[in-house]
């Protein structure tokens, strides 16, 4: 997957979410929607200098799938045996084979910048993914279709910083929260839809600070959120 798609991604959930056209590039999204998550980082193929993505940057050499099936090829792996003298010996054998696998990924397609991803499709810049598709700029997650900036939830779709929670959908900045829908900024609520800056909430509609609200005077103030969200 590339930045192209991942963008058609990104203005379609923006889209979804807050009825507005997408005003934001693909990198300003990300700095503005993912800048707190542990993503894939850029780093390079030890055995051939190309660029490929890991989420952890510790390791200090790296290889592809593709380089590591090509020397599979040339010697299943094995090194020619050697005389050991010392623990020394055994770790500088080892160091000639220890490359970290990069860009993990098992029973998925059209992934892209990411790395450990398991039975999803169309991902970009994401890890710790599990039967997800069209996700972006996530880290970690199961069953969640169109989310940007997602990080440890389940079960949601169409939403932007969705954490820790599951059953969210069309809702943007939800924390540890269940069945949220068509809300912002909700932390610790179950049970919600249309409210804003709400924490604690349970089976409440319009309301916005823990307040209740018409539903006319409400979606007033959404607007007016919206354009905040969008623009600062």
């Amino acid at each position: 997957m590339d930045a192209v798609q991942a963008k058609e991604i990104l203005d379609k959930v923006v889209g979804s979410i807050f009825g507005f056209e997408n005003p934001l590039s693909l990198d300003e999204a990300m700095e503005k929607f993912a800048f707190d998550l542990r993503l894939p980082q850029q780093v390079y193929d030890s055995t051939t200098g190309a660029h490929t993505w890991a989420v952890s940057i510790n390791p200090s050499k790296f290889i592809t799938a593709e380089n590591i099936k090509k020397r599979a090829i040339v010697d299943d792996w094995m090194l020619p045996k050697r005389e050991i003298n010392s623990i020394e010996d055994v770790i500088l054998a080892w160091s000639e084979t220890n490359l970290t696998k990069s860009e993990r990924t098992e029973d998925s397609i059209n992934i892209g910048a990411s790395d450990h991803v398991l039975n999803s499709e169309n991902v970009y810049r994401s890890t710790d993914l599990r039967n997800s598709k069209n996700v972006i700029f996530t880290e970690g997650g199961n069953n969640l279709e169109y989310v940007v900036a997602g990080s440890r939830s389940q079960t949601s779709s169409y939403c932007i910083r969705v954490e820790d929670s599951q059953l969210i959908s069309n809702s943007f900045n939800v924390i540890w929260s269940s069945k949220v829908t068509n809300s912002f900024f909700v932390q610790d609520c179950y049970d919600i839809m249309d409210c804003m800056f709400c924490s604690h909430l349970s089976g409440k509609r319009f309301c916005i600070a823990n307040m209740q609200f018409t539903e006319e005077e409400y979606y007033k103030i959404k607007k007016q959120v919206i354009e905040w969200i969008l623009t600062t």
